[in-house]
C-alpha cells in the first residue's frame, strides 16, 4: 500500500507522497535537505492521526529551486469616484522533492 501524510508548512496544509513534487512558499533553506516536523496524519499499512501532531514524525525533502510564481494584478475600484488602482504581485515558491517519510 502507499504511504502518504499530511504536512503543514507556510500556513497551509499538503498532502504528500514520496518521490513527489510539490511547490510551497518560499523557504530560507541554506542547505538543500529540509525536513518538516509538523506531520498532522500518517497514511500506509497503518494509519496515525495526529492530535494536533504525529509524536515523532518526519518528512524529509530536497529543494529543487527557488522561483517567483506568475504574475497576478491586483484592482482597488471605487465606483461614481474616478479612483482605479492598479499593482501586481509575484509570490515567491520553492519546489522541493519529497524523498522519505518517517514514522
Amino acid at each position: 500500500m502507499d504511504s502518504w501524510a499530511v504536512i503543514k508548512t507556510g500556513g497551509k496544509q499538503y498532502k504528500v507522497a514520496e518521490g513527489q513534487s510539490i511547490t510551497i512558499e518560499k523557504l530560507e533553506a541554506k542547505d538543500d535537505k529540509v525536513t518538516f516536523d509538523q506531520v498532522l496524519l500518517l497514511a500506509g499499512d497503518k494509519t496515525q492521526i495526529g492530535t494536533p501532531l504525529v509524536d515523532k514524525a518526519k518528512v524529509t525533502a530536497k529543494v529543487l529551486e527557488n522561483f517567483k510564481d506568475k504574475k497576478i494584478r491586483v484592482v482597488k475600484f471605487k465606483s461614481k469616484s474616478r479612483y482605479t488602482r492598479t499593482s501586481g504581485h509575484r509570490q515567491n515558491l520553492t519546489k522541493v522533492l519529497i524523498e522519505k517519510i518517517q514514522a
